[in-house]
């Protein structure tokens, strides 16, 4: 799982994790580009398309993790509540997990997202009133929670 700010990397080191043998990569963002094609423009749009998206997910990644496959898994764990709903599958599927939290600077974020939205790579563009909305939501793990976090700077 990964955790940090959009713009933060999360993709980028999904990437890199998933050429690991026998893992998968799932990411959130392909997914949602290739189901909602010109549907998510707000963050309301996100979270009803991802809340979808969640659910249909939920039972495939336990199957694949009940099978052996590791999965890196590029939906952002950015909230206690999307870091619980991970936490479901991993449990249910009795399969060890690691957090990557990417803790990077705002203004490193922004620039990233910049030149992300500049490459025109990128099935969603964001602004910096968007990242600014969507960073107000994001909460870094916590002891508490109890999971296994690499951080990475």
């Amino acid at each position: 799982m990964v955790c940090g700010k959009i713009g933060a990397g999360k993709s980028t080191l999904t990437r890199r994790l998933a050429q690991a043998p026998a893992t998968v990569l799932i990411s959130e963002d392909t997914w949602l580009a290739a189901l909602y094609p010109d549907e998510i423009h707000e963050l309301p749009d996100y979270v009803r398309a991802a809340g979808r998206l969640k659910q249909v997910m939920g039972d495939h990644v336990c199957a694949l993790l009940g099978a052996g496959v590791s999965v890196v898994l590029d939906f952002p764990a950015n909230t206690m509540s999307h870091r619980a709903w991970a936490r479901g599958l991993f449990e249910k599927a009795g399969a060890a997990h690691q957090l990557h939290f990417l803790d990077v600077p705002d203004d490193i974020c922004k620039a990233r997202l910049r030149a992300r939205n500049a490459s025109g790579e990128h099935p969603f563009e964001t602004s910096d009133v968007q990242f600014e909305l969507i960073t107000r939501h994001f909460a870094p793990p916590t002891a508490e929670e109890g999971f296994h976090v690499i951080r990475h700077v």
